[in-house]
C-alpha cells in the first residue's frame, strides 16, 4: 500500500503531461469538424455541433491534397526501400567483413553525424540541379538513400551475433550474400523494423528539402503542400485543421501501433550485449 501511495504523484504528473501533449492534436481533430462560426467562436467551443466531413471536402477542392498524399507515399516507400538496403549492406560490411581501415572509416562516418543537414542543402541542391532532377520525385529521395545513424544501430545488433555462426555458414558453403539475407537479416528483424519505421516517419514529415527542390504541385509532398495551403485558407481555420489532420493522423496512428517496436529496436541495436 505504501509503495502504491508513493506512485500516485508519479502517475498524476505522467497523466497530466500526456494530456498536455495530446490536447493540441485533439483540438486539431475536433476543429476540423466544426463550422466556420464554431471555429472562430469566443469563448471557444470544444466539441462541434455535428461531425461532418464538409471541411475535408472543401480542403481537398481548394488544393490537390490527393496528389500530395500520393507523392508522400511514393517518396516514403522509395526512401524506406533504398535506405534499408544500403543500411543492411553497410552494417554487415562494418560488422562482419575484415578489411583495412574498417574502424577508421566507420569512425569518420560517425563523425559526419555532427554536421547538420542544413549545412549540406546548398551542395545537395546544386547537385540535383546539375543532374536535371529538380522538381522530380527522385530529387526528394536521393539525399536520403543512406544513413549512418541507421547503419550504427544495425551494426551494433550485428555485432551481438556470434562470429561462430558466420564461420559455420561459410564452412557449409554459404556465400557472404547468402549468409546476410538468409541468416543475419531474419535475426535482425527487431532492429530492421525500427529502422523502417523511423525512416518512414522522417520521410513523411520532411519539409525543408521538398521546399527547396519542388516548385509546383506535381512533386509536392503533404507537409510542403500544407504550408502552401495556409496562404490560401488563412482565414478558414477549420479547413487548415482538416488538412493538418490528413497530414498528421497517418503517422500518429502508425506510431501508436508500433511505438513498442521502435523503443525495443533502438535499445537492442544501440546497446551491445
Amino acid at each position: 500500500m505504501k509503495i502504491a501511495l508513493k506512485k500516485i504523484p508519479v502517475y498524476f504528473f505522467l497523466i497530466l503531461g500526456s494530456l498536455i501533449m495530446l490536447f493540441p492534436f485533439i483540438w486539431m481533430i475536433l476543429t476540423s469538424f466544426k463550422t466556420h462560426a464554431e471555429a472562430i467562436m469566443f469563448p471557444p467551443k470544444f466539441f462541434p455541433a455535428s461531425f461532418s466531413f464538409v471541411n475535408y471536402r472543401e480542403a481537398f477542392s481548394m488544393a490537390p491534397f490527393g496528389k500530395y498524399f500520393v507523392n508522400s507515399v511514393i517518396v516514403m516507400v522509395l526512401s524506406v526501400l533504398t535506405t534499408t538496403t544500403t543500411t543492411i549492406l553497410a552494417a554487415f560490411a562494418f560488422s562482419k567483413l575484415k578489411f583495412p581501415g574498417r574502424s577508421l572509416i566507420f569512425s569518420i562516418l560517425l563523425s559526419l553525424m555532427m554536421i547538420p543537414f542544413e549545412m549540406l542543402i546548398i551542395t545537395n541542391y546544386t547537385t540535383i540541379v546539375k543532374i536535371k532532377l529538380y522538381n522530380t520525385i527522385p530529387a526528394l529521395v536521393m539525399p536520403f538513400i543512406a544513413s549512418i545513424f541507421y547503419t550504427y544501430i544495425l551494426k551494433n545488433f550485428f555485432d551481438t551475433i556470434s562470429d561462430s555462426l558466420y564461420y559455420s555458414a561459410r564452412i557449409d558453403g554459404a556465400s557472404n550474400w547468402m549468409y546476410l539475407w538468409r541468416i543475419m537479416v531474419p535475426i535482425a528483424k527487431p532492429s530492421l523494423f525500427t529502422i523502417i519505421l523511423l525512416n518512414a516517419l522522417s520521410s513523411w514529415n520532411s519539409f525543408m528539402w521538398p521546399l527547396y527542390v519542388t516548385s509546383d504541385a506535381k512533386s509536392r509532398t503533404l507537409p510542403y503542400g500544407l504550408q502552401v495551403f495556409t496562404t490560401e485558407a488563412a482565414s478558414y481555420s477549420e479547413y487548415l485543421m482538416a488538412a493538418s489532420t490528413v497530414v498528421v493522423l497517418p503517422m500518429i496512428i502508425l506510431f501508436i501501433i508500433t511505438r513498442k517496436y521502435i523503443v525495443s529496436g533502438v535499445s537492442t541495436g544501440g546497446i551491445k550485449a
